[in-house]
């Protein structure tokens, strides 16, 4: 436990200093940074190696393009980078035939995917909100995916230890539990919440009570409900893969914690959803 709470502190600490550089093009390294020590990770579990390094460089490649898209010279780039990059994995199948696996090559390729895709909704923030025009939106928000998945699931473990007794998926994840993933969405809720009315009170923004900020609160714990979901789903997700892969952690980076996707592995989902959201529905809502 205690190991687990320094790794927090040090984690939000670290994050901290982050979000000062967030308007600038190292904001997005070091997100591609984490984005490309997730798909090592990924690459490790299905037991790629070092002989193997060119296929975890195109990985690393592909990657680092999409986490700087947000820049008008890369954006051409990102097309036929995709292209050559998939054409580099069909030529690898044809020239390794007996060595490589179609089947892992393939996981590798579905879950780099989504790694990218989760890290990438920061970058879309970033680029959709700038400071000038919105203030610290971004950052509101950035804050407030994190608060949904690391909020619900310190409340999921908090309350899976206090009143956890029926196995929510024993095979795959044999300690969660229904009482603690209950915790966990009404914890998440809460918290996004809570991070809400401290921005909102911050900022200035919906002095009143007004149907608009009301509207605004109701939208953010409903979406805090489906984010603790989609949360549980990425956790799953992560554990059956490391089941299959017949791995207990997909790395050590985090004493304590495991590797990146063993703590980033509930915001793999809830990160492209609320970026969706954000598009789609909070500037109807905002006040100014």
């Amino acid at each position: 436990m205690k190991t687990r709470i320094v790794t927090a502190i040090v984690g939000l600490i670290l994050l901290a200093v982050v979000m000062v550089f967030y308007e600038t093009v190292y904001f997005n390294l070091v997100f591609a940074a984490v984005c490309i020590i997730a798909i090592h990770e990924v690459f490790s579990a299905y037991g790629f190696g070092k002989k193997d390094w060119y296929i975890f460089l195109a990985f690393s490649l592909m990657a680092l393009i999409v986490m700087l898209a947000d820049n008008h010279i890369v954006i051409p780039m990102v097309k036929p980078a995709a292209y050559l990059f998939v054409l580099f994995l069909a030529i690898c199948i044809i020239a390794r035939f007996h060595s490589i696996s179609f089947a892992n090559l393939s996981g590798m390729v579905v879950f780099s995917a989504i790694i990218v895709f989760c890290f990438y909704s920061f970058i879309y923030l970033k680029s959709l909100l700038p400071k000038a025009q919105y203030g610290y939106d971004a950052t509101y928000f950035v804050v407030l995916i994190l608060a949904y998945a690391w909020g619900g699931d310190t409340c999921a473990y908090f309350a899976g230890r206090a009143f956890g007794k029926r196995k929510l998926a024993p095979v795959i994840s044999p300690k969660k539990t229904v009482e603690g993933a209950v915790g966990g969405v009404v914890g998440s809720m809460l918290i996004g919440l809570l991070v809400t009315v401290v921005y909102m009170q911050g900022v200035g923004r919906f002095a009143g009570f007004e149907r608009t900020k009301i509207a605004y609160y109701l939208l953010v714990v409903v979406l805090g409900l489906v984010a603790s979901v989609l949360g549980i789903v990425g956790d799953l997700f992560a554990s059956a893969v490391k089941r299959q892969c017949g791995i207990k952690d997909y790395g050590t980076i985090f004493p304590g914690h495991g590797g990146i996707l063993d703590r980033f592995d509930s915001v793999l989902f809830i990160a492209p959803l609320v970026t969706i959201v954000v598009t789609a529905v909070y500037y109807r809502l905002r006040l100014g």
